[in-house]
C-alpha cells in the first residue's frame, strides 16, 4: 500500500493521518479539506472563541509544522468533486489523486431554514465552522436582540453565550421541552431553570412560522401568532451526515455511510469515521455526533488499514458547557424507562441517572465529575448497580465500584 487518502480535515480526518504515521505508515498521506484553516476543535467555537477568550491558533489540532514534519500533504480550500471507485481515484480541485485506501471523513452539515420561511435573509446563522461563528461574531453586542431556533445542546450553548454577553435572548423549542430527544425531562427541567436564570425567554412547544425582513431579518412570526423583533437568529436545529460524495460514488448509506465493525464501506477500499460513518453496536446500527468518537473511530479505522483486524467498540461520553456548569454525559440513554436524580456534594451539582429495568444506561453529570467518572466507569464496563443504592442519598458511590 502505497497511498492513502483521507477526505475531511476535521477531527476524524487529523486524527487518522496522525494515526497513520503514529503506527509506521511510510506512504503517501493526503488530507483534503474544504476550510482554509488546518484541522482545528469545534467545541470551543461557540464558547471561548465566540466570547474572544481563545486565539484563532489555540483552535488548531496540532500546528502547521505537523503536516509538514510527518511528510502529510494537507491540502486545504480543496473540494473533492467526485470519487472513481473503479479507477480509485479522486478527483480533487479538478485533479485526479490516486489511492489504495480512501478514508471518508467528511463529517456533518447543519441543518438550515427554508429560504421559504426566511432563512435565506442576513442574520439567520448556523454554528458549524469557523466562517459561520466569525459572521456571526460582531452581531453580539450588548442589548442586541437574537432568536435561538432549537432546543438542543447547539441552540443552549449558543444561548448561554448570548446571554453571557448581555443580549436579550429568546429561545423557541418546537418540542414539548427542551433537549427532548436526547435528554430526561429532569435533565431538561434543571437547564431550563438555569437558563430561566439568566435571563433567557425560553418557548417550549412553540415553532418558528417564519423570518421577515427587508433584506435582514429583523422579526420572527413564531406558530402561535406571537411576533418578535430581533436582530439575528440562530438556527440550531441539528445535523445530517455529509454523505452526498459517497452516495454519489455508489457507496451504501444508512443513516450515515454505511460500515462494518471495522469501519470499511460497502467498498473494501474505502472507509469511514466520525460524524459521517453508521457502525453496528449491540445488534443494531448508530452514529455518534462527538469528539471522542470521531478521534477513536477515525485511530481505529487507520490501524485496520494497516491490517490490525480491530472492531471497533465506541464507550460512548459527550459533555457540554453552559454558563459556569459542565454537564458530562456518558453512555446511550436510548430505551430508558427510568431516571433516578442524585444531589452532589457542591450546591448545583446534580447526576441523572437513565436505567433500563435494572440496567444502568447511562448518566448526565451537572457540575458533578465524581458522578461522572463513578458513572462512566460503570457503564464502560456494563456494571449496574441496584438503582435503590444510586436513590439512596447515604450511598457511598465509590462502593459502586466494587
Amino acid at each position: 500500500m502505497q497511498n492513502i487518502i483521507v477526505i475531511g480535515a476535521g477531527q476524524a480526518g487529523a486524527s487518522a493521518v496522525a494515526k497513520l504515521r503514529s503506527s509506521g505508515f511510510d506512504g503517501t498521506i493526503t488530507l483534503i479539506g474544504e476550510e482554509a484553516a488546518p484541522p482545528y476543535q469545534r467545541p470551543p467555537l461557540s464558547k471561548k472563541y465566540l466570547l474572544g477568550e481563545m486565539e484563532l491558533e489555540r483552535l488548531y489540532l496540532r500546528p502547521l509544522s505537523f503536516y509538514q514534519e510527518n511528510h502529510i500533504d494537507l491540502r486545504l480550500n480543496t473540494r473533492v468533486d467526485a470519487i472513481d471507485r473503479a479507477d480509485k481515484t479522486v478527483i480533487a480541485g479538478g485533479q485526479p489523486l490516486p489511492y489504495d485506501a480512501l478514508i471518508l471523513a467528511t463529517g456533518s452539515v447543519p441543518r438550515r431554514l427554508p429560504a421559504a420561511i426566511g432563512g435565506a435573509l442576513d442574520g439567520v446563522h448556523v454554528v458549524r465552522g469557523l466562517e459561520d461563528v466569525d459572521a456571526m461574531a460582531p452581531a453580539f453586542r450588548d442589548g442586541a436582540r437574537v432568536l435561538i431556533v432549537g432546543g438542543g445542546y447547539i441552540g443552549l450553548e449558543a444561548a448561554a453565550v448570548a446571554a453571557s454577553k448581555g443580549l436579550k435572548v429568546t429561545l423557541v423549542e418546537m418540542a414539548d421541552r427542551i433537549l427532548q430527544r436526547v435528554a430526561s425531562p429532569q435533565t431538561s427541567d434543571y437547564f431550563r431553570t438555569l437558563h430561566q436564570g439568566h435571563g433567557v425567554t425560553i418557548r417550549e412547544g412553540v415553532g418558528l412560522d417564519r423570518l421577515t425582513g427587508d433584506g435582514q431579518v429583523s422579526a420572527a412570526i413564531l406558530s402561535d401568532g406571537t411576533e418578535i423583533p430581533v436582530d439575528f437568529v440562530i438556527v440550531g436545529v441539528g445535523i445530517t451526515p455529509a454523505t452526498a460524495l459517497a452516495e454519489a460514488a455508489g457507496l451504501d448509506i444508512d443513516n450515515g455511510i454505511k460500515t462494518d465493525e471495522q469501519g470499511r464501506t460497502s467498498d473494501p477500499a474505502i472507509w469511514a469515521a466520525g460524524d459521517c460513518a453508521s457502525f453496528p453496536y449491540r445488534g443494531g446500527r448508530i452514529r455518534l455526533e462527538s469528539v471522542p468518537n470521531a478521534i477513536d473511530q477515525a485511530e481505529c479505522v487507520a490501524e485496520n488499514i494497516l491490517g490490525a483486524g480491530k472492531t471497533y467498540v465506541p464507550q460512548p461520553w459527550f459533555w457540554s458547557d453552559q454558563y459556569d456548569v459542565k454537564l458530562q454525559i456518558t453512555g446511550l440513554n436510548t430505551g430508558y424507562d427510568r431516571v433516578i436524580t442524585r444531589a452532589g456534594d457542591k450546591p448545583g451539582a446534580m447526576s441523572f441517572w437513565y436505567y433500563k429495568a435494572a440496567d444502568l444506561l447511562a448518566v448526565d453529570a451537572a457540575n458533578d465529575p465524581r458522578a461522572y467518572m463513578i458513572g462512566k466507569r460503570l457503564t464502560d464496563n456494563g456494571k449496574s448497580p441496584d438503582p435503590a443504592l444510586i436513590e439512596n442519598p447515604e450511598t457511598d458511590m465509590k462502593s459502586l465500584l466494587k
